[in-house]
């Protein structure tokens, strides 16, 4: 589950070489996971290799030297003259007894497998040149391809392209992912990917120490709220949703069916008196109250058992949300912040995250997705092409002292503490009117039963991917929380929780 920057993953080959493991040995293996992986994509076929002058390259003349010793036909493309190379690629370059083709686009043939080895996750430049043209030539070639730790083109650690980049049928990768495995477009060139064991202990993680997971269950596992028998309702919590006038009010409607379905034990609806009716006549489990004044809205809170609390979805953008919020954030409750809540503070943002570090261990989640983050923190730029979205949510998270979760198919969660997770479960249909204001309310109902900000806003992402893909294809924001129950099912299988 651990995702590593290219940094982190060189400290991790620097770590297993002082350890005893000589760095060819850790190619060797590597090479051999690359030839593994080939024999499982084509049966049959001549397959070639094209190789770049660095470790990558490396890797893909040990994989061409095993695959010729297991009978198969291969040839390689050498970006560099032989001679030239370096260390353990120097090494693996012996190993190869065959002439190299010349690095020429009219050299691929038709081969029934590309092997891509050119650049590996370090590449920091644009692709330029002859390299350029063979990138190009290998997405039009037809044949499946697969790449050596990342397609070439691609920065590992923002998942970048670099000007042009491979289309790869699968990706071999090693020890662990990289954040261009998951975050796009990266991850859309990587095909599937492979995890390869090379020979590096996990010890070595110990002393990296990574900041960065893929958003999986064994990262929040041990702060997973699961109702206890001797509970009751009042004991999983109470959030409050703010609904937005008569006009908006299905937003916040939504959000309190995904705080109730994720657990919370109760769940009231604060909403004006214009929308009392409509709100009430909608609902069943869900409670209303009127409350169209910062005055009113207080004295619902005054109730220390209402512990978790979103506004934003539906809530209209301007002073009385903007008041709204700073009451909550008073009140010392555990708050989501999302869409309206977020822009009635575009242009004093310094404002919201001033009244956020004034409020001493609460938990607070921010949900924005990329039209409303810039709002919020424009000057960290989502436009440098080296400044990756997990940079800027953890910048963002940083600046404003709460957890910031910005919304795509690549979902990142970033604490101020540095901690991040990164999404890969999201199908495309999740991407539907409503479905923010379902994932709002499931982080509100996950933190009204305790669990802390950043491993709520982690579940609810987490779950929020599952419900959608239990829905399928013409999913609707009103079918995620009608879904939580059969993820919930699934996930305490994996946990071996009984129910």
């Amino acid at each position: 589950m651990e995702v590593l920057t290219t940094a982190e993953m060189e400290r991790a080959d620097r770590l297993a070489i002082a350890a005893g493991t000589p760095g060819f040995a850790l190619m060797l293996s590597a090479g051999q996971a690359v030839a593994q992986a080939a024999m499982e994509l084509v049966d049959e076929g001549p397959i070639l290799v094209v190789a770049g002058g660095g470790n990558n390259g490396g890797d893909g003349l040990v994989a061409a030297a095993e695959l010729a010793a297991r009978g198969r036909e291969v040839s390689v493309i050498l970006l560099c003259d032989r001679d030239s190379l370096q260390g353990d690629a120097a090494s693996a370059a012996r190993g190869w007894k065959h002439p190299v083709l010349p690095f020429n686009p009219q050299a691929i043939g038709r081969p029934a497998l590309i092997i891509d080895a050119m650049f590996g996750a370090g590449l920091d430049r644009p692709v330029k040149d002859d390299p350029f043209d063979m990138i190009e030539a290998i997405n039009a070639n037809g044949a499946p391809v697969l790449s050596v730790d990342l397609p070439s083109g691609i920065n590992g650690t923002t998942g970048a392209v670099m000007g042009a980049a491979v289309r790869a049928t699968e990706t071999v990768t090693f020890f662990r992912q990289k954040p261009a495995h998951l975050l796009l477009p990266g991850r859309l060139h990587c095909g599937r990917v492979r995890v390869a064991d090379i020979g590096i202990e996990a010890q070595v993680l110990g002393e990296i120490a990574p900041q960065t997971f893929e958003n999986t269950p064994e990262v929040w596992r041990s702060a997973f709220p699961v109702p206890r028998v001797d509970g009751h309702k009042y004991s999983r919590g109470h959030a409050v949703i703010v609904s937005g006038d008569v006009m908006t009010t299905g937003a916040a409607r939504m959000s309190a069916r995904g705080a109730l379905r994720a657990g919370a034990g109760l769940v009231t609806l604060a909403t004006p008196r214009n929308a009392l009716a409509v709100n009430a006549s909608a609902l069943t489990a869900v409670m209303v109250q009127a409350a169209d004044t910062v005055v009113e809205f207080a004295g619902l809170l005054a109730d220390k058992r209402l512990n978790s609390c979103v506004i934003g979805p539906g809530a209209g953008v301007g002073a009385r949300t903007c008041d709204f919020v700073l009451t909550a954030l008073a009140a010392k409750r555990h708050i989501v912040l999302d869409a309206d809540a977020l822009t009635s503070f575009a242009d004093a943002p310094d404002r919201l995250f001033e009244a956020i570090r004034l409020s001493v261990d609460q938990q607070i989640v921010l949900t924005p997705h990329e039209g409303e983050f810039p709002r919020l923190f424009s000057d960290i730029s989502n436009k440098h092409p080296l400044r990756s979205k997990l940079e800027r949510v953890r910048a963002a998270a940083e600046r404003c002292s709460a957890v910031v979760l910005l919304k795509g198919p690549d979902t990142v969660v970033a604490s101020p503490d540095g901690r991040a997770t990164i999404a890969t479960n999201a199908p495309p249909w999740l991407a539907t009117a409503g479905a923010g204001d379902v994932l709002s309310g499931m982080i509100a109902g996950m933190m009204a039963q305790g669990a802390p900000a950043f491993e709520a806003a982690s579940i609810g992402v987490w779950m929020h991917g599952e419900a959608a893909r239990e829905a399928g294809p013409g999913l609707i924001a009103e079918d995620l929380p009608e879904t939580l129950p059969a993820v919930f099912r699934r996930l305490y299988d994996s946990f071996g929780i009984a129910y």
